[in-house]
């Protein structure tokens, strides 16, 4: 007896499929061993040598996010780094050399937000992309990451989130609950982003309010879906959180606050559009490098987050758990 099964959409390229890499300009780059930034619809990520060393998107909170609301650094100790040492591009030296985050506590948050944000960066687009030569992230290097890790990390969550339900639509739209089912109880990681559906917010903003890497708030999401206890509106059209224009206060870590981006930039060297106006193509004719320039609700359990912990180690152990529920 054979058993048939459906294999996950591959990303679209203009209404053609692709066929090895999820962007034929960042393998280019990751060839020529280039460093700069590669601009795209839904973020940036920055190569030094031809390694992806960081990854924003305004779809996925940042790395302030996840180490204030983990409770590895207060609002005032981000806020110093990124004062004293984000103009010479060592915003992460410096917060292990002060002492306020451990070095391992550090890679590890930084690759969790540089997947997070990369998972977004390098979704299906059709509109071109570009490439900053010598342009420099501000919070400096902190641990390079291949090219190659990262599009097959993208591609293993894009597999993972069709395997639990196929159907993208929660992913952009505001959602909202199911009425009149009494469902069964939810895990408390998904109540907690059940408790925060109210018909308006997508999934990226209930993980900036929750303070969650957004590929897992995603996790969540699909599985909701699957039990039929959320749905996709159809009265409004997908939304994600704004660009930062400049650099913004982080709020306490219960606030959930927004990514913070460059504290000490050159206006001057900033390309003419910030990243959202520089949408990426996964077309290799496109693609083009270019020079430096209410009622019967499910009442979900208590939610755990946003953890506060004086205790670094158990703030880190926190965050392993949680990365291992969602895969």
């Amino acid at each position: 007896m054979s058993v048939i099964t459906t294999p996950a959409p591959p990303l679209p390229v203009r209404g053609e499929h692709f066929r090895q890499a999820v962007s034929p300009m960042l393998s280019r780059l990751a060839a020529e061993r280039a460093t700069g930034v590669l601009l795209r619809e839904s973020g940036s990520l920055y190569l030094s040598e031809g390694e992806v060393v960081h990854a924003e998107s305004p779809r996925s909170p940042g790395l302030d996010v996840l180490l204030t609301t983990g409770g590895m650094l207060d609002a005032d100790g981000w806020r110093e780094a990124v004062d004293t040492a984000g103009a010479g591009l060592r915003v992460g030296r410096f917060l292990v050399d002060s002492g306020r985050v451990a070095r391992g506590a550090l890679e590890l948050c930084h690759a969790g937000a540089l997947f997070d944000a990369a998972y977004f960066v390098l979704g299906p687009s059709s509109a071109p992309a570009s490439f900053r030569y010598g342009a420099a992230h501000w919070l400096g290097p902190i641990r390079p990451v291949p090219v190659a890790t990262v599009e097959r990390e993208a591609r293993r969550r894009r597999d993972l989130l069709h395997r639990i339900w196929p159907d993208p639509a929660t992913d952009d739209a505001p959602l909202v609950r199911a009425r009149g089912l009494d469902g069964p109880p939810v895990p408390a990681r998904q109540g907690a982003v059940l408790g925060q559906v109210d018909g308006v917010r997508t999934a990226a903003e209930i993980s900036l309010t929750l303070g969650r890497p957004a590929f897992h708030t995603l996790v969540d999401v699909r599985r909701l879906t699957a039990a039929g206890l959320i749905s996709a509106t159809r009265r409004s059209p997908a939304r994600t959180p704004p660009i930062p224009t400049g650099p913004a206060p982080v709020p306490p870590a219960r606030q959930g606050p927004a990514p913070v981006t460059h504290p000490g930039h050159d206006p001057s060297a900033d390309p003419p559009h910030p990243p959202s106006a520089h949408p990426p193509s996964a077309d290799p004719d496109r693609d083009a490098a270019a020079g430096p320039a209410a009622g019967g609700e499910v009442t979900p359990p208590a939610p755990p987050w946003p953890l506060i912990t004086t205790d670094p180690d158990v703030a880190l152990l926190q965050r392993l758990r949680d990365a291992l529920e969602a895969l």
